[in-house]
């Protein structure tokens, strides 16, 4: 793993969830090791909303170092976002549950990158 893996699969972890971009496509552009990397971290869209959240708990604990880092930094920006300003019909209680459900994630993977975790921690304490 090497640092330039974790800021593009950082940069393209929604890519598949989120575009009609494929597993495929990406390895042939950005290299096996990016794309693996954004596949692990991308969330199985098949399942409910409830179910994808807590299998993200349960596999982040397992994910490569370089998943691990994504996840983090992920989890960081979304809850700084948040603060920043949620998104528009987002409750206080879904601003609060979606914290939560963040630092269960950040709790699994924090030893990856004790510096990023230290920096959730903080906006966590925030939490709306």
């Amino acid at each position: 793993m090497t640092d330039s893996v974790v800021l593009a699969a950082a940069l393209l972890h929604d890519t598949i969830e989120d575009t009609e971009t494929s597993y495929e496509e990406l390895r042939g552009t950005f290299g096996t090791l990016v794309a693996d990397t954004v596949i692990e971290v991308t969330d199985t869209k098949f399942l409910g909303k409830d179910a994808r959240k807590r299998l993200q708990i349960a596999k982040a604990g397992r994910s490569t170092l370089a998943a691990k880092h994504v996840k983090i930094a992920d989890k960081l920006c979304n809850v700084r976002d948040i603060l920043a300003g949620a998104p528009k019909g987002w409750s206080l209680r879904r601003q609060q549950e979606y914290f939560d459900w963040a630092k269960a994630v950040v709790d699994e993977v924090r030893d990856a990158n004790p510096r990023l975790a230290r920096r959730f921690d903080a906006l966590y304490r925030q939490k709306p």
